[in-house]
């Protein structure tokens, strides 16, 4: 009775090799070590490239006609997807992959919302309660080391789940699903905004697997498949939104910063250890 419900922002496509199959590349499974470690060792490269200090997003920005700067657009990524979750002010906000903490700030500061950030990453963690102690927001925000597939909150315990582009590192989403009934409430709902794989497509020469080996994350998968998850799990699909067009010129962005740093990338990332 009265289950909780998920809205989804299309953030991006990507294409598929053949439409009959959504699975065509044997992506690595990564550990939560591994996606700690890349996000440990690429901070810098975040915070040279991605306005780190500045917008304390690892997420793509979303650019609108009135966006000045990718600074921004970085933030306005918070705003639209708050209005698409329907945020209302004081509620208890899970931050299911929170980076350096900038969601979790601006929920705390422009709703009144309590929230718990979690990452994986030491360096995230350390980052995002620096600076909560610089903003005076301990009493709305914390920030822990957690796996959002198996968190220490309580259950029941949260109105809104908001994983904006860290649902991508989870090779079982089900599973995500399972804790996400658990936490929220009876009249709970999630947020996602990520990438979904394009099965018009086709990638011919498997830059999606290469892509998401550099990256620590799982198979990319189709819109359909993710609603067909979260379906399965009892949740309902309340909003649908694509914001591709918004985000090509942060994926411009990423494309050029990428190529400057494809070399520590690749020496940074689990694929190219002895495993």
């Amino acid at each position: 009775a009265g289950r909780t419900e998920v809205r989804i922002l299309k953030k991006t496509c990507f294409s598929n090799q053949n439409n009959s199959n959504l699975f065509i590349f044997s992506t690595l499974r990564f550990t939560n070590r591994d996606i700690a470690d890349y996000y440990n060792q690429t901070q810098v490269h975040y915070r040279r490239w991605w306005k780190l200090d500045e917008a304390m997003a690892v997420h793509y920005g979303m650019w609108e006609k009135e966006t000045a700067s990718f600074r921004d657009s970085l933030i306005n990524t918070n705003r639209k997807v708050a209005q698409i979750a329907g945020i209302r002010r004081g509620e208890r906000v899970l931050d299911a992959g929170c980076g350096v903490g900038g969601s979790a700030f601006y929920l705390a500061e422009k709703y009144n919302c309590k929230v718990t950030g979690i990452t994986l990453s030491e360096n995230q963690l350390d980052f995002a309660q620096k600076k909560n102690r610089e903003l005076g927001l301990e009493d709305k925000v914390d920030f822990r080391l957690d796996d959002y597939n198996n968190t220490s909150l309580g259950k029941g315990t949260i109105d809104i789940i908001w994983a904006i582009e860290s649902l991508t590192s989870a090779p079982d989403k089900a599973r995500f699903c399972k804790e996400a009934h658990r936490v929220l409430n009876t009249k709970g709902r999630i947020v996602v905004a990520d990438y979904f794989r394009d099965t018009s497509q086709q990638d011919n020469r498997g830059w999606m697997k290469k892509w998401q080996d550099c990256w620590s994350l799982a198979e990319i998968l189709s819109e359909d498949n993710y609603i067909k998850t979260f379906a399965n799990a009892g949740f309902v699909l309340r909003k649908n939104v694509d914001a591709t067009a918004n985000i090509r010129p942060s994926s411009k962005i990423m494309y050029r910063s990428y190529l400057l740093g494809a070399i520590p990338s690749i020496l940074y990332n689990p694929p190219f250890r002895n495993r």
